[in-house]
C-alpha cells in the first residue's frame, strides 16, 4: 500500500501541507515548466536547451514542445522553438477574472493623474515581483511597470515592501536564498545591508529605492493590506531621477500613496 493511502484526506482532498502527490497531474506541471523556460534572455530555445532548463529528458521535452506547437502556444523555426502570442491568453485569464487587479486599477489611475507620474501594483512570486496593474498618465518611465512584467524583488520598492511584511524567520530564509545581482552601480547586493533595508522598510511603512533596478528610475512603495491586516500586494509611484530627487519623491508622493492605501484597505 502506498504510504500516502494511510493519510486521511481533508474535506477538500488535500493533505495538511498541500495536495497529495497522487492528486497532481505531472504532465500539466511539466508543460507549464516548458512555457516558463522561455524568457527575455532566451526567447528561442532548442529541444536540448528546454530539456536542460526544465530537467526533462530530451525526448520528453520534444513531446511537450510538439504538443504545445499543435495547440498553438509554441512556434517552430527549424531547430528552435519560441512562444506565440496565444500564451498571452493565460495571463489575460488572470487579469480579467482576478478581483485584485480590478480593485486596485482605479486607485492607480487616480494616483497617476493626480501626481502626473507612473504607478503600479505588484505581488510577490518566489524571488520576483509580478506587476498586476499599472497606470502611467502618459509618463513613459520604465517598461518594467507594465502588467505582467516580472522584476527582482530585492532591488525594487514593491519587492522590499512585500518581503518586509514577512515574519522574521521567513524573511531571513528568503534573504539567504537570494543570488543578489548588481543591476546598476546602486543595487544593494550585501545581504546584511539588504536585511537592514527590509527592517527600515518595515519600521517606516514604506520603501524608497533609488536607481537600483534601472539607472534613472526612482520608486516609492507602500504595502496593500486586506481587512485582516495581511499584506497582499504593494503599490508604488515611479519617477525619473532627472525630474525628482529622493527627498522630493517621499515628500510629494508618500501622502498620496498612504491615502490610496487606506482607501483600498476595505476593498481588498
Amino acid at each position: 500500500m502506498d504510504v500516502n493511502d494511510t493519510e486521511p484526506d481533508s474535506p477538500e482532498g488535500e493533505a495538511p501541507d498541500g495536495p497529495l502527490k497522487r492528486d497532481l497531474i505531472a504532465g500539466l506541471e511539466k508543460g507549464l515548466a516548458v512555457i516558463e523556460a522561455f524568457d527575455q534572455e532566451r526567447p528561442r530555445l532548442s529541444i536540448t536547451e528546454v530539456a536542460q532548463r526544465t530537467g526533462l529528458t530530451r525526448a520528453a521535452a520534444r513531446r511537450y514542445l510538439l504538443t504545445l506547437s499543435h495547440l498553438g502556444y509554441v512556434a517552430q523555426d527549424r531547430k528552435l522553438f519560441g512562444l506565440t502570442p496565444k500564451v498571452l491568453r493565460l495571463g489575460q485569464s488572470y487579469m480579467h477574472s482576478a478581483r485584485l487587479p480590478r480593485v486596485i486599477q482605479p486607485q492607480l489611475q487616480k494616483l497617476a493623474y493626480a501626481l502626473q507620474e507612473a504607478s503600479s501594483a505588484g505581488v510577490l512570486e518566489h524571488d520576483d515581483v509580478i506587476s498586476v496593474a499599472a497606470a502611467s498618465a502618459g509618463r513613459a518611465v520604465s517598461a518594467t511597470l507594465q502588467p505582467g512584467t516580472r522584476v527582482p524583488a530585492h532591488c525594487t520598492s514593491n519587492g522590499r515592501v512585500l518581503v518586509a511584511a514577512m515574519p522574521d524567520a521567513e524573511m531571513d530564509a528568503w534573504l539567504q536564498r537570494q543570488r543578489l545581482e548588481a543591476l546598476t552601480p546602486h543595487t544593494v547586493i550585501h545581504p546584511e545591508r539588504l536585511r537592514l533595508e527590509m527592517l527600515r522598510t518595515r519600521a517606516n511603512g514604506y520603501a524608497a529605492v533609488d536607481q537600483e533596478l534601472e539607472l534613472g528610475l526612482r520608486t516609492i512603495a507602500v504595502p496593500l493590506r486586506n481587512f485582516r491586516g495581511e499584506t497582499v500586494a504593494a503599490m508604488n509611484i515611479s519617477v525619473h531621477a532627472s525630474r525628482m530627487r529622493m527627498n522630493q519623491l517621499v515628500d510629494q508622493c508618500l501622502p498620496a500613496l498612504l491615502h490610496a492605501q487606506e482607501q483600498l484597505r476595505t476593498l481588498i
